[in-house]
């Protein structure tokens, strides 16, 4: 028997194991740096499994690392479980339904992600235990993905000095190793501070914070013109100072994300949009508290890795999926906007997109080609972080309907099914067989190594996150 064949029977072992794992947190749905009682539920899990768990990783008390095995290679194997504020949903339906109105709800996938890396880990350390081979697994417990950084702020604090290379995958439309370009990112509140006054009777005794924010954003907005065209810049009012008309509002706060292919193009940006902030203030009598929140790396890619993986995804193949998934696809298929769908077959290249054009859920797997290691992922993540700390790869398995958006409900309603769990059992197989190939071949594991030394060509990793800033778990 082959150890990919070892690997997938380890994991189909456990498989209801799995599932109940990936449905807990996935009714915990705990948003960045207050995922305590998915934590929690990993940990034990790990423990249950024959690792020892270290909490309180990097003073977050979201993460932590659970470990097995002694001495080299070092093999992180990551894994996130946050969810998203506002995108409650209920499980298993095609209407949009909130669970609770407001609530929270994994529209990313992440139940799904912790848990597939969680699987991966422990059929690791199985095949370790029966074929008495050397190294150490580390399962990362990664909070606070969306909007948090925790891998950054982890990474700052030296967690994966000691690693020797990264392994992590993503729910994805698609069975594809994931592309190796993400954006990097600042997060950063902007707080105005003005006057208030009765906005009628003593409307020049005020100082309109509201009036700040509004001017900012336009500024930021013309602004847009004239940064590269790969940047992306985006906001959110949090406080818009109250809900009366007729008060000169005191407050007013707006959270920006700044995005570039590389950090110091957004930190070029950033300190545009501080001076247009200030300028604002300026011209509205207020004052502005600059309060940086969070931020990420840019992904190093490496081939090595990605192509190790692409062998081991081909050898294992992809789910079959039952009349009742295929129904189920299908109306939630028909749930989307006619431009997502469309949006899904042009990013293909032709041949797939032509295998997939009358079809719900991806049945194939994406052919291979080197350069995707530096296509562009367009959105951002701190696997970044890591990646330029070790060679890391990532792969993305079909857990949604083709067509379908993240952060989108519709990712939520698919997490809690079999189609979301059949991709995240096989993503675990994809990384536990591409983690063991790389532990036995002490060449391939070199040459990653050598090609991430090529790709930083001198530099070196330096955390985005300013050390004064602490993450919003520990800010009073």
């Amino acid at each position: 028997m082959s150890d990919i064949q070892k690997i997938i029977e380890l994991i189909e072992q456990k498989k209801d194991k799995w599932v109940s794992v990936s449905n807990q947190i996935w009714e915990f749905a705990e948003t960045r740096f207050e995922e305590f009682r998915s934590a929690e539920l990993i940990c034990q899990t790990l423990e249950s499994e024959g690792f020892s768990v270290e909490k309180d990783i990097a003073g977050i008390p979201t993460a932590f690392v659970g470990s097995f095995g002694t001495g080299n290679p070092v093999v992180a194997i990551l894994g996130e479980y946050d969810a998203l504020s506002g995108l409650s949903q209920k499980g298993g339906i095609s209407v949009a339904e909130p669970v609770e109105l407001g609530g929270n709800g994994h529209g990313c996938g992440h139940n799904l992600l912790g848990t597939g890396s969680l699987a991966a880990a422990v059929a690791l350390k199985d095949m370790m235990e029966q074929e008495g081979l050397q190294g150490t697994i580390k399962y990362y417990g990664c909070p606070a993905e969306e909007g948090g950084s925790g891998k950054a702020y982890m990474a700052r604090a030296g967690c994966f000095n000691e690693v020797d290379f990264a392994l992590c995958w993503h729910p994805w439309t698609t069975n594809t190793i994931l592309p190796g370009n993400s954006l990097a990112n600042y997060q950063v509140y902007y707080k105005f501070k003005g006057k208030s006054a009765h906005a009628a009777v003593q409307p020049h005794l005020g100082r309109s914070a509201l009036d700040a924010v509004e001017l900012m954003n336009v500024g930021v907005n013309y602004l847009r013109e004239h940064i590269i065209s790969e940047a992306r810049v985006h906001y959110a009012i949090t406080n818009t100072g109250g809900f009366s008309p007729n008060v000169v509002q005191a407050e007013g706060e707006v959270l920006y994300l700044i995005r570039a292919p590389k950090t110091p193009e957004v930190q070029g940006i950033y300190e545009r949009i501080c001076d247009i902030a200030r300028g604002a203030a300026l011209m509205t009598g207020t004052e502005v508290e600059i309060v940086f929140d969070k931020a990420c790396s840019n992904l190093v890619p490496n081939v090595t890795l990605n192509a190790t993986m692409a062998e081991v995804f081909s050898e294992i193949g992809t789910p079959t999926y039952n009349e009742e998934e295929i129904h189920f696809a299908e109306q939630l298929h028909a749930t989307l906007a006619v431009e997502d769908k469309v949006n899904e077959i042009n990013k293909l290249p032709k041949a797939v997109a032509s295998d997939l054009k009358d079809k719900v859920i991806c049945d194939i797997i994406y052919p291979y080609a080197d350069d995707i290691a530096d296509a562009p992922l367009g959105g951002s993540t701190d696997v970044g972080d890591v990646s330029w700390i070790v060679p890391t790869a990532q792969v993305g398995t079909a857990c949604w309907v083709l067509g379908t958006p993240a952060h989108t409900w519709q990712v939520v309603t698919i997490g809690s099914t079999s189609i979301g769990h059949k991709g995240m059992l096989q993503a675990g197989k994809v990384l536990a067989g591409t983690a063991l190939e790389v532990i036995k071949n002490p060449k391939l594991l070199e040459k990653a190594k050598q090609e991430l030394k090529e790709r930083l060509n001198g530099e070196v990793y330096k955390c985005p996150i300013p050390e004064e800033v602490m993450p919003a778990s520990k800010r009073k």
